[in-house]
């Protein structure tokens, strides 16, 4: 029978079949074609011996959380306590975007700005609407679900920024753990210590160990090129520019007109430097 992972711990997996849930192992055979069943997975089980026989084609897979078959990846952001970082904000979008999964902002804690500090964030959130990202609030549980229904959803984003307080006003029958944020540290405590899918009306809510460092491994310039779509609207002397030391470009001009929004940039530098830096330690 074919039915969707929707928990792992370590190598035991529940598979719900026709609203049922089954926990069931993996068939040694994955291990030789070097394969791991992961949450999301669409698999063939056995019922009789509750092992799970086969993996079917997946759309997409993310490596960091671990899940697979994504329509949508909410990027949980803080903005106070821990603080906005923007630096992983875009790589976040960098991976997503690569993996071909819409990503959607949510902003948390905005009770914690002044006046000053919202309206810095409202200028900086629309640069980011006009890229075509939803950036949305915690404030509107309604709207964020009308957004969801029928999709899968990956909830990712900095340590402590509430994602599972995120979930638990979705739903409030979840009552997922939460804990207050770390003041020395200005992170969060780990509160989900495995993968697992929560199956909200409509709409399967993949909830991740929370994390606070990526890197780009397996990405290539062009694709990271590609993930900072307002580039495009500027054209450069040559055809693979990187945006970086070359002269005559479009980008860095722009740049220097207040058309592209500086911590985009320094951010767009910086991954590239992070695939250079990883690619020739692939080839040494």
């Amino acid at each position: 029978m074919q039915g969707r992972i929707i928990k792992q711990i370590s190598n035991n997996y529940t598979v719900l079949i026709n609203k049922v849930r089954y926990e069931c192992s993996a068939r040694g055979k994955f291990r030789n074609l070097g394969l791991s069943p992961v949450v999301g997975d669409i698999v063939e089980v056995n019922i009789d011996t509750l092992t799970i026989d086969e993996i079917l084609s997946r759309k997409n897979k993310l490596n960091r959380p671990v899940v697979a078959n994504v329509d949508i990846a909410l990027i949980v952001t803080s903005v106070k306590k821990p603080d906005l970082s923007l630096t992983l904000l875009d790589k976040l979008i960098t991976i997503i975007k690569v993996n071909k999964i819409e990503p959607i902002i949510i902003l948390t804690k905005l009770d914690l700005l002044n006046k000053e500090e919202l309206n810095d964030l409202k200028k900086l959130m629309n640069y980011y609407k006009k890229l075509g990202i939803k950036v949305l609030t915690n404030k509107h549980p309604l709207l964020i679900k009308y957004v969801l229904k029928n999709k899968v959803v990956v909830l990712t984003g900095q340590t402590g920024a509430g994602k599972s307080t995120l979930l638990n006003k979705l739903d409030k029958k979840l009552n997922l753990e939460t804990k207050p944020i770390s003041e020395a540290l200005n992170r969060g405590v780990h509160t989900t210590r495995h993968t697992e899918i929560y199956i909200l009306g409509n709409t399967y809510f993949v909830d991740t160990p929370g994390f606070s460092a990526l890197d780009l491994t397996d990405i290539t310039v062009d694709d990271l090129k590609g993930t900072f779509n307002e580039f495009l609207n500027y054209k450069c002397s040559f055809k693979n520019c990187t945006h970086n030391q070359e002269k005559n470009c479009g980008v860095k001009d722009a740049l220097s007109k207040f058309l592209i929004l500086p911590s985009r940039y320094t951010n767009y530098i910086r991954f590239l430097k992070e695939i250079y830096e990883s690619s020739s330690k692939l080839y040494k």
